[in-house]
């Protein structure tokens, strides 16, 4: 069956998530995606891990496999000015560059799109940047706690509501840079119909603070009451907590009345369930620091998932809090086939992420592993491109490829 985007065509110069990341989510549906590296160094994010038992190598990042999956890779420096016309090379058979390359490098490289479009009139360029292409911070480099920061998730993260002196909290890994991918991937495909009718290629532009910003939980808060959603102060209904089970953590969440007592009864009615300061979730939320312990107390010998069945049946709506480890093991999981299995001739064969949309005529595919560094360079320069060996040899001494 064929693919979405079998027929479409991208460069991608992207190091760590954000850029990698869209040009994957477009490669997972069909696309040719050739990832162009730095020679030698390569992705940052082959140094970033999680690496094996045996310690870091760059071919075995788990960051990098599994952003990488799918994709062709050469190495090319387009810093110089012999890379850079590769690159143009590259760009005339291509439908699509995704790249982050930071706003103040694009400018000392020339990566810009009115040069690149004049060898390609019809190329849509996706340029994905901490803040933009324009505006005050726009030549700032940042990581992905800068921008969970900047568009104003980490405030609104942390443990304030037990503990007002501790500070807000990052999620871990790198939510806002994914973020920024998901935009990425669904700009750059609006650009790709929107070239179905003009047959003109445009340049997209992604902010990762603008994405976090639009995508912020509390961000309508102020527009509509002037108040700064916040983690400080108490739940004003419970119980609405996390809990530590006899084999794992369970969230336990029963604010509505018919809700408590039918957790309530599921207890087998403890004679303390039944005090007037926890008759209704206002109550309960004042005399939390009573009531919580009680709970957890229960709680504790409880197993997760028992008690999640035992819960829906009542209709509470109680879920684990799964670890990675609960998720690779999910019959649920395994019964939509999610995870699925690619052999790379270093890292040997892994359990990757698989569809996280399932398509009925044009299925995602997990077609191959992540690249080694420069892995398709000969494919590429030698067999697409007609540089004989002598020549590929010359530029790999000149530090080019």
């Amino acid at each position: 069956m064929t693919q979405a985007l079998s027929d479409v065509r991208i460069i991608e110069i992207g190091e760590m998530v954000s850029a990698p990341y869209a040009a994957k989510m477009l490669a997972d549906m069909g696309a040719e995606v050739i990832k162009i590296e730095r020679p030698r160094e390569g992705d940052r994010a082959r140094r970033m891990g999680p690496f094996p038992a045996s310690g870091p190598d760059p071919e075995q990042s788990g960051l990098f496999l599994y952003l990488n999956a799918n994709k062709l890779g050469i190495t090319l420096d387009v810093s110089r000015p012999a890379g850079f016309a590769i690159l143009e090379r590259l760009v005339v058979q291509a439908d699509i560059l995704i790249h982050n390359v930071p706003p103040p490098e694009m400018d000392r490289i020339g990566l810009g799109f009115e040069r690149l479009r004049k060898v390609n009139p019809s190329l849509i360029m996706t340029s994905v940047s901490p803040f933009g292409l324009n505006g005050p911070y726009r030549d700032y480099l940042a990581e992905d706690l800068t921008l969970w920061n900047a568009g104003g998730s980490c405030y609104i993260n942390g443990a304030g509501t037990t503990d007002p002196d501790l500070p807000p909290l990052k999620t871990f890994g790198h939510p806002a840079s994914y973020a920024g991918g998901v935009h990425t991937a669904v700009a750059t495909m609006g650009a790709l119909i929107a070239r179905d009718f003009s047959g003109e290629g445009e340049h997209v532009e992604v902010a990762v603070q603008d994405v976090m910003a639009a995508t912020g939980f509390g961000v309508m808060f102020w527009p509509f009451m002037h108040t700064i959603m916040t983690r400080h102060g108490e739940k004003v209904v419970q119980p609405l907590e996390a809990m530590e089970a006899q084999d794992g953590w369970i969230f336990i969440e029963a604010v509505e009345e018919h809700q408590w007592n039918e957790f309530v009864e599921l207890m087998g009615t403890p004679s303390w369930a039944l005090e007037p300061i926890f008759t209704t979730r206002q109550l309960r939320a004042a005399n939390w620091d009573v009531l919580q312990p009680l709970l957890q107390q229960w709680v504790k010998q409880q197993n997760v998932l028992d008690l999640c069945k035992r819960a829906q049946e009542r209709r509470i709506p109680f879920a684990p809090v799964c670890t990675m480890r609960d998720l690779l093991e999910s019959e649920h999981l395994k019964a939509r086939e999610f995870f699925v299995g690619l052999e790379h001739p270093v890292a040997g064969v892994l359990s990757y992420p698989g569809a996280p949309a399932k398509f009925s005529a044009s299925p995602w595919q997990a077609r191959h592993a992540a690249p080694t560094l420069g892995q398709h360079n000969a494919e590429i320069f030698q067999d697409r491109f007609g540089y004989s060996a002598a020549a590929l040899a010359e530029l790999r001494g000149r530090g080019v490829i």
